[in-house]
């Protein structure tokens, strides 16, 4: 697993994570080959095995919860990164989604709380 310092420091996978891309649309995208209509038109599609994405998930079956950096393609999801929610952030997103166990699409303040920790 790469290290959020490493992370941190490597220019080209950060410039490789797609923000936006949830864990649901990344399942659609990559497993059911299609492509994904967002208002204004399409906003990703797969042309082949080559194709890849890299984004972030949240995943609340450990303790604490813990965000991925997730590559994925048509063939394999593999986990890069493993980064912690700290304290602070634990609660308050716990309580967002009303506890319960599952993968979450990184946003809000976990969202805002990791652009900081890898661009400042």
């Amino acid at each position: 697993m790469i290290a959020i310092e490493e992370l941190k420091n490597d220019i080209n996978l950060l410039n490789e994570i797609d923000w936006e891309l949830t864990p649901e649309d990344a399942v659609n995208l990559y497993l059911e080959w299609g492509g994904i209509w967002k208002p204004g038109g399409l906003r990703y599609s797969v042309r082949g095995k080559h194709d890849k994405s890299f984004y972030f998930t949240v995943n609340t079956w450990e303790d604490p919860p813990v965000i991925y950096l997730i590559r994925r393609n048509s063939e394999e999801a593999v986990e890069l990164a493993r980064i912690p929610l700290p304290p602070g952030l634990k609660e308050s997103f716990l309580e967002s989604i009303g506890y319960n166990r599952g993968v979450y699409a990184l946003e809000g303040e976990v969202k805002e709380w990791l652009l900081k920790k890898l661009y400042h």
